[in-house]
């Protein structure tokens, strides 16, 4: 999977991406992340990329031409289109479900808005979906797209050391997850369940789903109440 974000601050997605599973994901060619400054695409030689809206009001917004630009050069490098998202709160509400969608994709292209957004027409020209985080507002698209490409990105194959690290995880089956413990036994007067002590996989699976059952209920019953209909079809 190839994935570009086009963001005024590719250096702030470097690092996070750079780090951790994701960072190693990169060095071992299981996936490819680059981060484009959209400045490095307007030919205003101050590399001016908003202006004052249209119609009047607070704030600047991002022109489309410099977006435009850049996504060119991105679909040059990957040899065809890419699916282009745009992270926007008016955006369909990123889920595991959803992530799951784009491990299908092989070649990605988000673009990170500022400012009051972006100008309309450029998504209307190129954006495939906007994904949103949730029914907030940032200062920009930063936070979400790198929300998002670690959503994606930790469940293709070999990034983690198991399918199961991101199977047996909260959202995936459409329940929570099972509790989890480790080392001591006790801690303040509290005991691990002793199944889980067992060594007894049977009964260890049979706890944990019936717990991933009894938590989702109690913590999300409209997630509980989603997968009891879905289960009953």
């Amino acid at each position: 999977m190839k994935i570009e974000i086009a963001t005024l601050f590719p250096d702030m997605c470097e690092k996070v991406l750079s780090e951790s599973i994701i960072g190693r994901a990169r060095k071992a060619g299981l996936v490819e992340i680059g981060c484009r400054n959209i400045r490095d695409y307007t030919l205003d030689k101050h590399k001016k990329v908003d202006d004052s809206p249209y119609g009047g009001g607070m704030g600047m917004v991002m022109m489309a031409d410099p977006v435009y630009r850049c996504y060119e050069a991105v679909v040059k490098d990957m040899g065809e289109k890419p699916y282009v998202i745009y992270m926007s709160p008016e955006g369909r509400k990123l889920t595991q479900q959803i992530s799951k969608e784009f491990l299908s994709k092989e070649n990605l292209f988000i673009i990170c808005g500022h400012y009051e957004g972006l100008d309309e027409r450029v998504i209307e020209e190129i954006v495939d979906e906007e994904i949103s985080i949730g029914d907030f507002v940032l200062t920009g698209g930063e936070l979400p797209a790198l929300v998002f490409v670690d959503s994606v990105v930790r469940m293709i194959d070999g990034v983690l050391s198991s399918e199961e690290c991101f199977t047996e995880e909260s959202h995936y089956s459409g329940l929570l997850e099972y509790a989890q413990y480790t080392k001591p036994a006790v801690w303040h007067g509290k005991e691990v369940p002793e199944v889980l002590l067992s060594g007894h996989h049977e009964n260890i699976k049979k706890y944990r789903a019936r717990d991933a059952l009894s938590r989702t209920r109690k913590k999300r019953p409209d997630m509980y109440r989603k997968y009891m209909r879905n289960k009953d079809k």
